[in-house]
């Protein structure tokens, strides 16, 4: 099994989001789990990514040749996936996966686990999408979904398929556990 992290470039402004970033990447290690992510020697990735090689775990980067001159590529790593573009790093790391975890990040982070998100809800694919809700950091998030649920943006059925724990090991019993639902196509009726 691999799961893919989904993580900032940046640590944040509170050590809680690095230190649970490498006690994921211990926790995947020591579970037999690999570690898919986006290949950069920085942030919240770098931390779960320096764990998991710490404890002997598999970890797979994925990054593109824009970065790698930008010189933020983890040269530690024994299996470093080099692609053209960030739409090609989003499909192989997909690809690699068996599920999805988001840890704090910005931008970046939110677009990778939204867009691997609603592939599920469209049936593209029945991998667990998840967060580790770090300190609360996703609260204003999780609000704003329950919000677009009650205003019927979103089916119910679908803001149900996003796992979020704030505990490691929680999470991982989840993911592990996690059954796709049936999906319902959705219907416009406006």
């Amino acid at each position: 099994m691999r799961l893919c992290i989904f993580s900032g470039s940046n640590a944040g402004a509170r050590p809680a989001y690095r230190e649970q970033a490498a006690l994921l990447g211990t926790a995947l290690a020591r579970a037999g789990i690999g570690l898919v992510y986006g290949g950069a020697s920085v942030g919240l990735m770098a931390a779960a990514a320096n764990a998991a090689l710490a404890e002997g775990g598999e970890v797979i980067g994925v990054i593109p040749q824009s970065l790698i001159d930008k010189e933020i590529a983890h040269t530690g790593l024994k299996d470093l996936r080099v692609v053209g573009s960030m739409h090609e790093r989003k499909a192989l790391m997909a690809e690699l996966a068996d599920g999805f975890i988001a840890l704090p990040g910005g931008c970046g982070t939110l677009e990778e686990l939204f867009e691997v998100w609603t592939w599920s809800q469209l049936g593209h694919h029945d991998k667990p999408c998840s967060l580790l809700n770090i300190e609360g950091f996703y609260d204003s998030l999780l609000a704003f979904l329950d919000h677009a649920a009650s205003e019927a943006f979103m089916q119910p059925q679908h803001r149900s398929m996003l796992i979020v724990e704030r505990d490691i090991d929680a999470l991982l019993a989840a993911i592990r556990s996690y059954q796709p639902p049936h999906v319902t196509k959705w219907i416009n009726k406006g």
